[in-house]
């Protein structure tokens, strides 16, 4: 397998999950089926494709994205009117991470 035990328990970790043995072993082998395919990918051969930075057409009858345009923000009294919990400004949520 391309991913351990200890690579899925740090990345667990990282998104605050607590995983049982079990848990880590099937984790392992879906994640490293995702690499399999991954590789699979790679074989493809893109050398004569050209690259991509945007996938919208240049042409301006297809493009959808809307023009940027400038306009005031909400401010903070509008933005925390419908707030369950607001003070000092700001929005009051549960306590979501503990360490």
């Amino acid at each position: 397998m391309k991913i351990t035990a200890e690579q899925v328990r740090y990345v667990a970790d990282l998104a605050n999950l607590h995983l049982t043995d079990d848990e880590v072993r099937k984790f392992q082998a879906d994640l490293d089926e995702i690499l399999v395919h991954l590789d699979r990918l790679n074989e493809v051969d893109t050398s004569r494709s050209e690259p991509m930075a945007q996938v919208l057409y240049e042409a301006e009858e297809t493009a959808t994205l809307r023009p940027d345009r400038s306009r005031p923000g909400l401010g903070t009294e509008l933005a925390l009117a419908n707030a369950p919990a607001a003070g000092s400004g700001y929005f009051k949520v549960p306590e979501v991470i503990k360490r």
